[in-house]
């Protein structure tokens, strides 16, 4: 079974891929308030034109690079398109 996880675009810097931040919540394990965890990733872009503040999701793949792990696999919405 593939990850597949959810994520903004923080960074297009890089030539091939881009950073991407996947946020979860998990509840805290005594007091049980939900907490924000964040983790950056970085991506390859896969053929995909991407900017900062796409959502898009990301699915696990064989390693690409040292760094590299995850392909795009969908852009949900483009900052400035509704």
């Amino acid at each position: 079974m593939n990850k597949i996880l959810n994520g903004i675009v923080v960074s297009t810097k890089m030539e091939n891929s881009v950073v991407v931040e996947v946020t979860r919540r998990i509840p805290h394990p005594k007091y049980k308030k939900l907490l924000k965890r964040s983790k950056k990733f970085s991506v390859s872009l896969n053929g995909n034109s991407v900017k900062v503040g796409d959502s898009v999701t990301i699915t696990a793949t064989k390693p690409i690079s040292k760094t590299i792990h995850f392909v795009i696999s969908k852009v949900h919405n483009v900052k400035g398109e509704n």
